[in-house]
C-alpha cells in the first residue's frame, strides 16, 4: 500500500501515519520528494484496509499496490533518487565513473591505477577485496592484505572506495573502511545477503544476476530497500545468451526499462558485459546514450598480467580515451535526455 501526502502535510502529520503503521505490526517507509511524501508500507501478509489512513490530518490519498514491487517504483517516489557517496554523488547530474582494477593485487598495482583514476577526475574506485571466482584454483584476492592498500588509497588519493561483500561479515569491513558495498551477480538473490545490506547505512551497488529477469532484480532491491537502505544503485553487467562472441550479452535496453519503472540510478558494467577489452569502449559509449547514470570500468597498469579478468581490462591510455568519450556523450545528451516518466 502506498500513502500519498498532501504537499500541505506536515512532519507531524507525517510521524503520525507512520506511528501507526508501526502500531498494526507493519512497517512504514516514508520517501520525501520534491513536492510530497509518500510512504510505503510493508510487511503485510494480505490486503490492508486502506480507509482508516484515508481521513487523517496530511493524507492525499491511499493507494494499493499490485505489483510485486513497492519500493523502488516511480508510484511511491516520482523523483528520481541521487545516491550521495560523501561529496560525491550517483544519479545526478554528473556521469558517475568507478574504476579500477577486478581486484587489488598488489600495493604498487593498486597505487599506480588509483592515481590513474583520480588524474581522470573520476570519484569511484573499485577492486575486489575478495573475488569469486568460478574455480577454486584462481586467484581469491588478498583478503586482509587488501584492506590495508585500499584504506592507504582512500587516504591518498581521496577516492571512494567500491567492493563487493561475498557473505555477509564482509559487510562489516566494508563499513568500517569502505565507502559502497557491492553486491555481485552470483549474490544478487542471497537474500541473507541482501538483508543485512539493508540494515547498512552504506550505499549497495546491486548487479543482475547472469540470467536474472527484470522483475527478479528489482525485487532483489527491493529486500535491501525494505530493510529500511534506500541508497540502492542499478548495475546492468550482462546476462548469459547463447551468443558466443561475447563473454556476456550486455542488456542496454534494461537502462530505459528500469528508468520507466523505477527512481533507482542504474549504471552499466561493460567490462564484465563483455569481457573483452576492445567491446568496452563501444558498449560503454552506448550505455551513456541509452540514459545510463554512470559505469563500472576495469583498468589495470598491465592487463597481460592481471591476476583475473585480465582479458577485458583496459589499458591506461584506453581508460583515458574511453573516459574523454563517454563524457563527451553525456554533455551532448545531458542527465535528464532518457528519463523515462512513468506510464499513465
Amino acid at each position: 500500500m502506498l500513502i500519498v501526502m498532501k504537499p500541505s502535510a506536515t512532519a507531524r502529520d507525517i510521524d503520525a501515519i507512520v506511528r501507526l503503521v508501526e502500531g498494526i505490526g507493519l512497517r512504514a517507509h516514508p520517501m520525501p520528494g520534491a513536492t510530497r511524501t509518500a510512504i510505503g508500507i510493508t510487511g503485510n501478509q494480505g490486503p490492508i484496509d486502506g480507509r482508516r489512513f484515508e481521513n487523517l490530518p496530511g493524507v492525499a490519498e491511499v493507494i494499493r499496490v499490485t505489483k510485486p514491487y513497492k519500493l523502488i517504483t516511480l508510484d511511491l517516489r516520482p523523483d528520481k533518487t541521487v545516491v550521495r557517496v560523501g561529496d560525491a554523488t550517483i544519479g545526478g547530474s554528473e556521469l558517475a565513473i568507478i574504476a579500477g582494477p577486478c581486484a587489488i593485487e598488489s600495493r604498487e598495482q593498486a597505487f599506480v591505477v588509483a592515481k590513474v583514476v583520480q588524474k581522470s577526475g573520476v570519484r569511484f574506485f573499485r577492486g575486489c577485496v575478495w573475488k569469486p571466482r568460478t574455480s577454486p584454483y584462481t586467484f581469491q584476492g588478498l583478503g586482509a592484505k587488501a584492506w590495508e592498500i585500499m584504506t592507504a588509497i582512500r587516504d591518498e588519493f581521496g577516492l571512494k572506495i567500491v567492493t563487493e561483500a561475498v557473505e555477509e561479515s564482509h559487510v562489516d569491513l566494508i563499513e568500517k573502511y569502505g565507502d559502497v558495498i557491492q553486491i555481485g551477480a552470483r549474490n544478487m538473490q542471497n537474500f541473507s545477503l541482501l538483508k543485512r545490506a539493508g540494515r547498512s547505512k552504506l550505499p549497495v551497488l546491486l548487479k543482475r544476476g547472469m540470467a536474472a529477469t527484470l522483475e527478479e532484480w528489482l525485487l532483489a532491491a527491493e529486500y535491501i530497500m525494505a530493510e529500511g537502505n534506500y541508497n540502492v544503485i542499478l548495475c546492468e553487467r550482462g546476462v548469459r545468451t547463447f551468443a558466443q562472441h561475447t563473454r556476456n550479452t550486455l542488456d542496454l535496453a534494461s537502462v530505459p526499462a528500469i528508468r520507466r519503472i523505477s527512481h533507482l540510478p542504474v549504471i552499466v558494467d561493460p567490462s564484465h558485459g563483455t569481457g573483452t577489452a576492445y567491446m568496452v569502449t563501444p558498449l560503454a559509449r552506448s550505455g551513456v546514450a541509452v540514459g545510463a547514470d554512470g559505469l563500472m570500468i576495469e583498468v589495470h597498469n598491465q592487463p597481460e598480467l592481471a591476476l583475473s579478468d585480465s582479458a577485458q581490462a583496459l589499458t591506461i591510455s584506453e581508460y583515458a580515451q574511453l573516459i574523454e568519450e563517454v563524457r563527451a556523450i553525456r554533455n551532448l545528451i545531458g542527465s535528464d535526455a532518457h528519463g523515462m516518466s512513468k506510464p499513465t
